[in-house]
């Protein structure tokens, strides 16, 4: 696994999107509509205003209002936490809150792709 993935320019944000899963397919769920970058570094902005970063925290808070505190984490912040909610609520459910699941967890190819399918977001 690489220890950074540089699609940001916070050397923070590419260490966290590499080397957390569940930041990754956030990061992924929030590239719409935004630059690369923009998407990338939510992750990071979500760990500094909640304080901590896993499924469970994601799934349990009400992140609209983490969303829109300026700057906004992106430019759609009411859709897009409730993306980010649903995305944490399934991998909460149906994984145990590990993200990295979705693609350890499949036996083969078909199986990672109807993993990913179901993913909310």
């Amino acid at each position: 696994m690489p220890e950074r993935l540089y699609l940001t320019d916070s050397d923070e944000a590419n260490a966290l999107i590499a080397t957390e899963p569940l930041a990754l397919l956030v990061g992924f769920v929030l590239d719409q509509q935004v630059t690369v970058q923009k998407a990338f570094m939510g992750p990071l902005v979500l760990r500094e205003r909640l304080g901590a970063f896993d499924a469970e925290t994601l799934a349990s808070a009400d992140l609209e209002p983490v969303f829109r505190t300026r700057p906004a984490i992106h430019r759609f912040p009411g859709s897009m936490a409730r993306r980010v909610h649903e995305l944490a609520v399934h991998l909460r459910d149906r994984y145990d809150g590990a993200a990295e699941r979705v693609w350890t967890d499949a036996a083969d190819s078909s199986e990672l792709r109807a993993n990913l399918e179901a993913l909310p977001g």
